[in-house]
């Protein structure tokens, strides 16, 4: 199957006052039709920086330094401005973190959706699309302003807009990170279900390991602009090959059981002045080997899934890791 998204090698810095920051540090990812991805790691780990270079939304101090992004066979590097807008309208959707700084609070939102779908949208159309995403008294929404709506009524809208033209790929980039406890499980599901309904992808961006896990099919933990581990979640979840991705499951809330206590990984992620000669988590690591420091691990296919670690398939961090991430 053709893949709707195909990175290759992608590497992303950004141009800082005191110096140059690579984000990305040669990913490669395919995506195919239909598929749900889960892409998690650190603040700094570059999953948000890959996930907006796919629709080449960065801030305007990004440089891309090597790789080639395709979507929908089309190349999103290289293709004029009038090109990537119609990529961006016909083929992409993005869900943002924070709802009401991706809404405009001068229009009413119906008006919004409008725009969305298309300017001869009327009102049938604007309502339909909002009551698909479960907003309650869709007419009113509609003839309302950001402002008037709580943070998951506007997340929903955001979700309306980035479903107006059927996309084939949906990113969305830590969509809960502004939102109540009570209502982000709620908002997951709804992104889970459109992805069903749709036939659409689902790129689903969070640090939170264990949420991801339990809505997507395939896992990506991203560490030092690299991708340190992938595979089907189930697997990487319950039995992570990667030593950053067992410290991020002991870390995370909720995975210390009765009476555990969290293990938080010591140190903080490298801001990174170059391409990474070495492991990026050789600092922080508790298998870390002279090696580690001196030599850039390739990845290896372990167990059914691909580790970015030199020893992924020695005793060394073989022991069976179903205790590190409690069901």
């Amino acid at each position: 199957m053709s893949a709707v998204v195909a990175v290759s090698n992608l590497v992303v810095s950004y141009g800082m006052d005191d110096g140059e920051v690579f984000a990305v540090d040669g990913v490669d990812l395919d995506i195919v039709p239909g598929e749900s991805v889960g892409i998690v790691g650190e603040s700094g780990s570059g999953k948000s920086t890959l996930g907006m270079a796919i629709g080449r939304l960065l801030a305007p101090n990004a440089r891309f330094l090597g790789g080639e992004i395709r979507v929908a066979r089309r190349s999103i590097l290289s293709c004029p401005a009038a090109e990537l807008r119609q990529v961006r309208r016909d083929s992409l959707g993005f869900v943002y973190q924070n709802p009401m700084s991706a809404l405009d609070p001068t229009l009413r939102v119906g008006r919004q959706v409008a725009l969305a779908i298309g300017e001869r949208a009327g009102p049938a159309e604007i309502e339909a699309l909002l009551g698909r995403v479960g907003l309650p008294d869709p007419a009113r929404v509609a003839a309302g302003f950001a402002h008037e709506l709580s943070g998951g009524m506007a997340q929903r809208v955001v979700i309306a807009l980035a479903i107006a033209r059927n996309p084939a790929v949906l990113i969305a980039d830590e969509p809960t990170a502004s939102l109540d406890a009570s209502i982000q499980g709620v908002i997951l599901d709804l992104l889970a279900a459109l992805r069903r309904d749709t036939g659409a992808s689902l790129i689903l961006l969070s640090h939170d390991l264990r949420m991801v896990a339990r809505r997507c099919e395939r896992l990506l933990v991203m560490y030092g602009g690299r991708v340190v581990e992938s595979g089907p979640s189930g697997r990487v979840f319950h039995h992570p090959r990667h030593p950053y991705t067992r410290a991020l499951i002991r870390a995370a809330a909720g995975n210390e059981g009765p009476g555990g206590m969290l293990e938080p990984i010591p140190g903080v992620p490298p801001v990174l002045r170059r391409s990474s000669p070495d492991c990026a988590f050789a600092e922080r690591c508790e298998f870390a080997q002279p090696r580690c420091r001196q030599e850039r691990p390739a990845v290896h296919r372990v167990d059914g899934r691909e580790v970015a670690c030199h020893y992924a398939t020695s005793e060394l961090i073989r022991a069976d890791r179903a205790s590190a991430a409690p069901a």
